[in-house]
C-alpha cells in the first residue's frame, strides 16, 4: 500500500486553509452542518440523513473514520477554512473512494457554506485539492457528479479543468430521488502548471 501524507498536512492559499479533520473539530464542523442545513439538504445522499440531526458524538465518529480511511489510503477528507487564527469551518471537500492499481482514481466531492458562495473559494479550495492529490496522493485521475441542475457546482467543475464524460441517468439518490448526474474527471496530464507565486502549500511532517 502507498504510504499517504501525513495527517498533519496543510494546503494554504492566501484565502483559505485545508487540512483533515481532527476529532476537536466536531463541534464546530457540527455548527457549520447546522447553519447550512437548508443549503445542504437538496444535494445530498438520501443516505447521509438531515444535518440537523447528527450529534456532536456522531460527527466525532465521522471525523474518526475519515482519519482511519486517511491512514489506509482509502479517502482523503479536508475541513476548508477561512484563512487565519481560529478560522471557521466553511466547507469541506473529500477525495473519497481512493482506487490504486490501473484504475488509480478517487472521487471528488465538496460543499461550501451559504454565505461563501459566489467568491471563488470553493473553486479556490478545489484547486489545492488537485495538486494535492495528483503530487502528494498520487493519483492520475479525480471524477465527480453533479447534478444537471446545480449550476454552481459545475461551474466550480468547468473552472477548475474538469471534462464532461456525460450523463448518468438515475446515478444516485438524492434527498429521496434518483438523479441524474454529469459525470465529470480530470486526470493529471490536464491540471494546469500552477503560476509562480500562485499556491502556497505547506505540508508538516509527523503523523
Amino acid at each position: 500500500m502507498r504510504t499517504p501524507p501525513s495527517l498533519r498536512t496543510q494546503l494554504r492559499s492566501s484565502r483559505l486553509t485545508l487540512r483533515p479533520p481532527r476529532t476537536g473539530d466536531a463541534e464546530r464542523l457540527q455548527d457549520a452542518l447546522l447553519a447550512n442545513s437548508a443549503h445542504l439538504a437538496p444535494w445530498q445522499p438520501a443516505a447521509s440523513g438531515d444535518p440537523s440531526a447528527r450529534s456532536t458524538a456522531r460527527v466525532r465518529a465521522a471525523i474518526e473514520e475519515q482519519r482511519r480511511a486517511w491512514r489506509e489510503d482509502r479517502g482523503y477528507a479536508l475541513l476548508i477554512l477561512a484563512a487565519g487564527r481560529d478560522a471557521p469551518v466553511i466547507g469541506k471537500l473529500e477525495l473519497g473512494g481512493v482506487q490504486r492499481g490501473p484504475f488509480n482514481n478517487a472521487y471528488l466531492g465538496y460543499w461550501i457554506a451559504v454565505a461563501h458562495q459566489g467568491q471563488g473559494l470553493m473553486t479556490e479550495a478545489v484547486g489545492l485539492a488537485l495538486r494535492f492529490a495528483f503530487e502528494d496522493v498520487g493519483l492520475h485521475r479525480v471524477q465527480a457528479a453533479v447534478m444537471p441542475r446545480n449550476a454552481a457546482s459545475l461551474r466550480v467543475l468547468d473552472k477548475s479543468g474538469f471534462r464532461r464524460e456525460g450523463l448518468a441517468e438515475r446515478y444516485l439518490e438524492i434527498a429521496g430521488r434518483w438523479e441524474d448526474h454529469v459525470l465529470h474527471a480530470i486526470t493529471r496530464e490536464e491540471l494546469a502548471p500552477a503560476a509562480p507565486r500562485s499556491r502556497r502549500r505547506l505540508t508538516l511532517l509527523g503523523r
